[in-house]
């Protein structure tokens, strides 16, 4: 994984990719995929200023679609279901925990999930399954790294940044969600 260029200034890319979900803003550096959001172009324009500054130092944004065609051929692949694993270079940036949850994160395999307690026990911090929560809630690339797949102690879907019933969309392209779940979950 990637460990990031924290605090380095650099130049961020970005493009708007229509999912059968939406759009999803997918944005980037010379070093890999960085900041992922489900939403539309101007909100999440908004949240990647706001990213860059805290993170890269920079408000140096530009719309380069051109930059993006690898990424969105996996997601063409995987919303295809076609793809299970996605094999870009990321540029990740957070702090050491977050780094630590997140690089967990990567290792559920498409098609199932794991419980905050699960990812707490298996990074040797049994007791900071809330501040696992709080490390997936920041996750700045859904998806990629894969915090959908985490779903609570009793198997209910809780907690997604794109939203719950994205959460069950993607769950259920995985296989872990039959078509009768989705919205009862």
């Amino acid at each position: 994984m990637s460990q990031g260029r924290d605090w380095v200034k650099s130049e961020v890319f970005y493009t708007v990719y229509q999912s059968p979900l939406g759009s999803i803003v997918l944005a980037a550096t010379e070093a890999g995929l960085c900041w992922v959001e489900f939403s539309d172009g101007d909100t999440a324009r908004l949240s990647l200023t706001r990213w860059a500054k805290k993170w890269m130092h920079t408000e140096n944004i530009t719309y380069t679609p051109e930059f993006f065609l690898e990424a969105t051929e996996q997601l063409d692949e995987y919303f295809g279901g076609e793809r299970q694993e996605f094999t870009l270079p990321l540029d990740i940036h957070g702090t050491a925990f977050q780094k630590i949850v997140w690089e967990q994160l990567r290792q559920i395999p498409y098609g199932e999930t794991r419980s905050y307690k699960d990812i707490a026990l298996a990074i040797n911090a049994a007791k900071a399954v809330r501040a696992i929560g709080g490390a997936n809630n920041k996750n700045p690339l859904s998806i990629f790294i894969p915090c959908h797949r985490v779903i609570g102690s009793n198997g209910a879907l809780v907690g997604y940044g794109g939203g719950l019933n994205v959460k069950e969309y993607l769950l259920q392209l995985e296989g872990v969600l039959e078509r009768s779940e989705v919205g009862s979950a």
